[in-house]
């Protein structure tokens, strides 16, 4: 994986102006700190490259809805580590999945997440990096699926400025959220204004979706391959309401020059 002040250099070279990235291995939990001189070294990197917005991605096996204790109180620990680091890193955002409610309900689940955002919240209260709350396609028992979970979530919160949200076009489209066309797309933006609010989107991670609408389940692919297609990632990247927010790309990494592609498509796309 190299080191993690390589990550900047990358993005350069990409072209981009902001990045997203892991701290730590997503699939693992923590073994050590990065070393001081790592974060030196990173830091000085994305100054001089420009690389800003920064956002930060949470490891996938943290679970802050999680009904079993010992998952649920180490996710905690974890993720105020993980602010923490991000913050060092200076880091602007975390990028969170909402958690699964695993065997209980999504009323239950939605319970913890807010009783375990507000103790996060609460021990970081001088940490300035934001928790951007990730909305999913609705596979198994995540949460997230609909925008009315992040509204009440954000209600429950006690420290709301610090929270808001990351739109996943893919995850929206499988979830049932018609954004391939412009009516679908612009009753999509209507919802969240009003549910979790629209000047809450802070990151919008530009996918297409492998599968029909409404389907569930998590797949991502290349822009324009998929069933959103050239039209409608065209009209969400150039929407009034979006085009000024920072765009990220997890589009699939099945070859050297996928990362090109897409972007290349995606600037050609970019009125």
């Amino acid at each position: 994986m190299g080191k993690i002040y390589e990550a900047p250099e990358r993005a350069h070279r990409l072209g981009c102006n902001t990045m997203q990235i892991f701290s730590r291995n997503p699939q693992r939990w923590r073994r050590d700190f990065l070393e001081p001189e790592d974060i030196k070294e990173f830091n000085r990197r994305q100054k001089k490259l420009k690389i800003r917005p920064l956002f930060i991605h949470i490891p996938y096996l943290i679970n802050l809805a999680s009904p079993n204790l010992k998952l649920y109180e180490a996710s905690i620990e974890a993720y105020v580590e993980d602010i923490l680091e991000a913050q060092v890193l200076g880091a602007d955002y975390i990028v969170t999945h909402m958690g699964s409610h695993k065997e209980t309900s999504e009323e239950a689940g939605i319970e913890r997440l807010i009783h375990a955002l507000n103790r996060i919240l609460e021990r970081t209260r001088a940490v300035k990096v934001g928790i951007l709350l990730e909305n999913t396609s609705g596979s198994g028992s995540w949460l997230g699926y609909k925008f009315s979970h992040q509204k009440e979530i954000i209600e429950g919160l006690r420290h709301q400025a610090r929270v808001g949200l990351c739109l996943d076009t893919a995850h929206a489209y499988l979830a049932g959220y018609d954004i391939a066309t412009s009516g679908g797309l612009e009753r999509t933006l209507e919802e969240i204004d009003k549910t979790a609010g629209i000047n809450r989107i802070k990151l919008i991670h530009l996918n297409d979706a492998r599968g029909s609408l409404g389907s569930h389940y998590d797949r991502h692919e290349h822009i324009g391959k998929g069933s959103i297609g050239l039209e409608g990632m065209k009209r969400i990247i150039n929407h009034t309401r979006l085009k000024n927010i920072p765009f990220i790309l997890e589009t699939p990494k099945d070859s050297e020059t996928a990362d090109e592609m897409n972007l290349r498509i995606v600037r050609r796309l970019r009125q």
